[in-house]
């Protein structure tokens, strides 16, 4: 007679260690800690920006606006060319990601190819760019040659690569099986169209991210159009809010100041900061869930 022996029942979920606890509790603590000396002072400009002179100057701001005032808000916001340069910085923003974004791409593709005759020289040129180059003069005396002081093209094209993410999307399109693009060429694909259909597709999340690196760059970029441009109505947003700094805080005698020029000397910074990086924390949120993964994945070979 054959005996049928019930079957065990399933153990239950193994409960972790008190050290694994502690370390839980420890680490949540650290990690809340962080959070707030990071959140910190980005509320406090914040709170500084919606707050009175008085209570800026005696420094009882702190997390939250004391005495709320929009007198520099509305100085800044009603000048008309204000956003003139806050559209010209769009603008600049705009075309200058869109062409680095492409060039970073087909040279990072080049590079990936390890069969490619002289890749080596390529990779060393790219790399010494980030240790050597012209200076400050011959750089204005070039851009000046060429014609493009007050243009576009004086700020997008002498930035247009950045070396760093050029390594990284090299790195993640190295990644890539390279089984794919050889079945894509057995199909009768040519390179373009390997790049075009197959590769991009698969590079997302790395396109994704070097979008955020260079347009934060290009957005908060300010140097140089101070230095290539002489022309109001050319300037980023950057350049007329530094502007507006300098001559918020030249020196104004206290005594004999207006309320307005105290109002707007005392949070001018804590207002051009906020106006500065609205957009870019408008925008990171949609392009945040490719943000991580983009970095790791081009991470993964060197």
């Amino acid at each position: 007679m054959v005996t049928v022996q019930a079957p065990k029942a399933r153990p239950r979920g193994i409960r972790p260690s008190r050290g694994y606890r502690v370390f839980q509790a420890v680490n949540g603590v650290v990690l809340t800690g962080v959070v707030l000396v990071t959140l910190y002072p980005f509320v406090n400009i914040v709170a500084r920006s919606f707050s009175g002179e008085q209570y800026i100057r005696s420094g009882q701001v702190n997390l939250w606006p004391k005495g709320f005032n929009l007198t520099t808000y509305k100085t800044v916001m009603s000048d008309s060319m204000f956003w003139t340069n806050y559209r010209n910085t769009i603008v600049y923003t705009v075309v200058a990601t869109a062409i680095s974004i492409v060039l970073t791409t087909c040279y990072a593709y080049v590079l990936s190819k390890k069969d490619l005759k002289g890749r080596g020289i390529l990779v060393g040129i790219a790399v010494f760019t980030m240790f050597f180059h012209g200076g400050l003069i011959p750089n204005y005396v070039l851009v000046s040659q060429l014609g493009m002081r007050n243009t576009i093209w004086a700020i997008v094209l002498p930035n247009a690569i950045n070396v760093f993410n050029l390594l990284v999307m090299k790195a993640f399109f190295e990644s890539l099986p390279v089984e794919l693009e050889e079945a894509a060429a057995v199909d009768g694909l040519n390179t373009y169209q390997i790049l075009l259909r197959i590769v991009l597709p698969l590079s997302k999340a790395v396109i994704a991210t070097m979008v955020l690196f260079y347009a934060v760059s290009f957005w908060n970029s300010w140097f140089s159009a101070f230095l290539y441009m002489d022309k109001l109505e050319r300037f980023p947003v950057t350049v007329y809010l530094r502007n507006l700094i300098s001559s918020a805080t030249g020196g104004s005698d206290v005594t004999t100041a207006s309320d307005v020029a105290l109002q707007v000397g005392a949070n001018i910074v804590a207002v051009t900061i906020v106006l500065t990086m609205l957009p870019i924390m408008l925008v990171y949120p949609f392009i945040q869930r490719y943000f991580v993964s983009g970095v790791m994945l081009g991470a993964v070979k060197g």
